[in-house]
């Protein structure tokens, strides 16, 4: 009974070391890195504890005066700090419940061009590389005059933050 305690033991700070050191950890430093990212709380671990090609970004909470660009500016900059990892999807919960999936070779990109993209570009073009949890797209991608299409994408932007916790805020 000892063994199988411990051996139990062993495996939970294993899990807890391994989500610590891969996941957590880079995204934290990388949050604490810009004061204003203080006002979202956001854990991030891998799918189940243990999927090393999934991460999960749970945001848990908001300051009462959080913006949209600040959760967006977290966002950036977890993929970022997480932009070398090789990674299938990445999952965006709001207090354990996935609202949203993203492409690991998007959030890739998203890390890679954070230092020197637009942030205005990547906030309006990020809904359109969204999936539901089932894997359907979760917004359309837009064509036409660029006043129409950039309109559409920035109401998508906003229908993307209510629909991942505003509502659920409310």
């Amino acid at each position: 009974m000892k063994r199988a305690l411990c051996a139990v033991l062993v495996a939970v700070i294993g899990i807890v070391v391994f989500n610590a050191v891969s996941a957590t950890w880079p995204a934290y430093r990388a949050k604490k890195e810009d004061p204003r990212n203080n006002k979202v709380m956001l854990w991030v671990y891998h799918q189940y504890a243990v999927n090393p090609n999934v991460i999960v970004l749970d945001l848990w909470n908001l300051d009462s005066n959080a913006t949209m660009a600040d959760v967006d500016r977290v966002l950036f900059d977890t993929a970022a700090a997480l932009k070398a990892r090789s990674l299938t999807s990445v999952s965006l919960a709001f207090r354990g419940r996935e609202k949203f999936e993203m492409k690991g070779d998007y959030f890739k990109k998203l890390g890679d061009e954070r230092e020197w993209q637009n942030p205005v570009y990547t906030m309006r073009t990020m809904p359109e590389n969204l999936y539901t949890p089932d894997g359907r797209p979760a917004f359309d991608t837009w064509t036409g005059g660029w006043l129409g299409v950039i309109r559409e994408q920035m109401d998508d932007h906003n229908e993307f933050h209510r629909a991942w916790y505003i509502e659920d805020l409310t």
